[in-house]
């Protein structure tokens, strides 16, 4: 099958070679097997890996249903969700609709605005969310396996308030939508005794493989994009990174690349986007690599930047610094909207010579001339290539993401697919916080802080 992405991986000259990657087959033949036959670290929660085949087609369909009955009486879906409970979301909805669209008019827009909660506990930015919806009708998808995370829980707890102050009990009960553990937690219990309707977040796939669930699809579709072909396009992505041949699979070149550089001391990835649309990308790809790689001591630190933004910051220090860096660039060959440069005859900025040009043009020959500079500052350069920048395409590109970072994880040794470092801090928290049942970790961290 077409695929809509291909990896160019010249820039990385000697630094990575064919060779070397054929030396690497025997142990990415390995981790294909370990994957497909679910026998690895972490194997219970391989929902992910088949889930473009075999989501419940019913629940998709009603997810719909509820999408539509949100975008037919209410201006803002407020999703609340933290992490892999959000991330996804948001990254699709900001490739696909821009970094403007809930600024638009309503009218333009058609759909209701997006706005996310619950990933942090500043009540600065709850309250001025709180002001920004005041007057318009909402709804609420609240998105937890547990129901007992703080973030989320904080401010569902706030925003359940206001909906039933607002439109009563009964009919904030038709506004409300949970996603969920399918059989236990607070958030079902709570979810079965009020009647809210409710999504499953499946039992084998962990937060951060989530987007193309309810967790993700719920929102998704709310903000008009098309999830069958989202959805379409992970099929896609399923059946052209099937083969454990390294060479006809460019998710596992991919995989095989990272793990031949961070054995050369490049410890550091940096996502590198020229599309703004794509910023939550990489925050959802910092997420899904660095819960799933980054553990035993070992694993590359996933960063993001925004290009040519960046170049103007971070610029400095990936040409002239450590040399521990490269970079992965998202290059979406054909823009979504393109504007050509119109002749000034002043010419004060003396940019007559561009008169025909269209941004986009610009915009390529920037991202080549940044690849040419860093790459001869000893920053190795890998490019993946979109056609266009598509809900197929997406999907697509999530998948690839998602086998390769699993595969890598098998490569590293390491169980891809738990977190146990996440909850440190939270153990610390519900302490000082002064949690039943922490209370000797609160007196200790406490003798520690100096109170």
């Amino acid at each position: 099958m077409t695929s809509s992405i291909s990896l160019n991986i010249k820039n990385l000259q000697e630094a990575v070679t064919e060779s070397h990657i054929d030396n690497l087959k025997p142990m990415i033949t390995a981790a294909h097997n370990t994957l497909h036959n679910r026998c690895g670290a972490g194997n219970e929660f391989l929902g992910w890996l088949d889930l473009p085949t075999n989501y419940d087609k019913a629940e998709l369909e009603r997810v719909k249903v509820a999408a539509k009955r949100i975008q037919e009486n209410s201006k803002v879906l407020i999703v609340i969700g933290i992490g892999g409970s959000y991330l996804g979301a948001r990254a699709v909805i900001e490739a696909m609709t821009g970094p403007f669209f809930n600024s638009m008019d309503e009218d333009k827009r058609k759909v209701p605005a997006v706005y996310f909660a619950g990933n942090n506990i500043s009540s600065t930015y709850l309250s001025q969310l709180i002001q920004l919806i005041d007057g318009k009708d909402f709804a609420i998808n609240v998105i937890s396996k547990s129901g007992t995370t703080t973030e989320p829980a904080i401010a569902f707890r706030i925003f359940k308030e206001i909906i039933e102050k607002k439109y009563g009990k009964e009919e904030a009960k038709k506004r409300i939508f949970i996603t969920t553990d399918k059989a236990k937690g607070a958030l079902k219990k709570l979810a079965d005794t009020e009647r809210y309707e409710t999504f499953i977040i499946p039992d084998d796939i962990g937060g951060r493989f989530s987007v193309l669930t309810p967790v993700g699809l719920l929102p998704i579709a709310v903000a008009g994009i098309n999830i069958d072909e989202l959805l379409q396009g992970a099929r896609n992505g399923r059946e052209n990174f099937s083969n454990e041949d390294v060479h006809r699979n460019i998710c596992y070149k991919y995989a095989a690349v990272r793990h031949l550089l961070y054995e050369r001391g490049k410890t550091t990835e940096i996502l590198v986007n020229y599309e703004p649309c794509l910023q939550y990308f990489g925050e959802w790809f910092k997420q899904l690599y660095g819960e799933s790689q980054g553990k035993d001591g070992k694993g590359i630190f996933p960063a993001s930047v925004n290009f040519s933004t960046d170049l103007h910051s971070m610029g400095q220090y990936i040409q002239d610094g450590m040399r521990n860096i490269f970079e992965t660039i998202i290059n979406v060959e054909e823009p979504q909207i393109n504007l050509s440069i119109k002749e000034d005859e002043e010419n004060v900025d003396g940019l007559n010579f561009l008169v025909g040009k269209t941004i986009d043009f610009v915009n390529k020959r920037a991202m080549e001339g940044t690849a040419l500079a860093h790459v001869e500052g000893g920053v190795p350069n890998i490019v993946i290539n979109m056609k266009a920048l598509n809900p197929k395409a997406l999907g697509e590109l999530i998948y690839f993401f998602e086998k390769s970072c699993a595969i890598g994880g098998y490569l590293l040794g390491i169980n891809p697919f738990d977190q146990e470092g996440v909850e440190a801090y939270k153990k610390n928290m519900f302490a000082l916080l002064g949690k039943p049942g922490y209370e000797e970790l609160q007196r200790s961290l406490t003798e520690r802080l100096g109170d």
